[in-house]
């Protein structure tokens, strides 16, 4: 196959998307572009890799959401922030959680349904409250971590660890998930 030909048929499948896929890519490119910038625009320096490397495995994710562009994209933004951020939390954290949140949402999303797929409502309801319980939990254990980490509690990281499994499993169960087999 030609670049010419690749390119005829990248736009044919461009043309026949619905709009599901094209929301959930273009959530994908908002939250990745603001998880991006709200690293770039924050006091303290950030790595170099971050921007060049972030900016084109978001590209890769929003045209490829099922490849492994989305992880190594998660992981160079909340590695870059762990690197080189200050160790207190602030609103910086909060929004970048939850851009790198929606992204990997979104991104879920994206990868499981094709492009030319026909979309309901009803299918998106499996969506809705994991994602907004997700958001929601963000800045609470956010903020719940930066009261524990100045109180010297002892064992704090295994309240911020407690925290976020309990996050993790209220989201787990409120997307209708089992544990076991059915």
């Amino acid at each position: 196959m030609t670049p010419a030909e690749r390119v005829s048929l990248w736009l044919a499948q461009l043309r026949a998307s619905r709009r599901a896929a094209v929301t959930a890519r273009l959530t994908v490119a908002v939250a990745g572009a603001v998880a991006l910038g709200v690293s770039a625009v924050q006091p303290w320096n950030q790595l170099d890799l971050v921007p060049l490397v972030g900016v084109p495995m978001l590209v890769a994710t929003v045209v490829l959401p099922d490849s492994l562009a989305g992880v190594i994209f998660l992981v160079v933004v909340a590695g870059g922030w762990l690197i080189r951020a200050p160790a207190e939390v602030g609103w910086g954290v909060v929004l970048t959680g939850i851009g790198l949140l929606v992204v990997h949402l979104a991104t879920a999303f994206a990868a499981q349904v094709p492009s030319y797929a026909l979309v309901h409502r009803q299918a998106l309801q499996r969506w809705w409250l994991p994602g907004a319980i997700g958001v929601l939990m963000v800045p609470v254990v956010a903020i719940a971590a930066a009261l524990i980490q100045g109180a010297d509690v002892a064992g704090s990281l295994l309240v911020t660890v407690a925290a976020l499994l309990l996050a993790t499993a209220v989201i787990w169960f409120a997307a209708g998930q089992k544990v076991g087999r059915d």
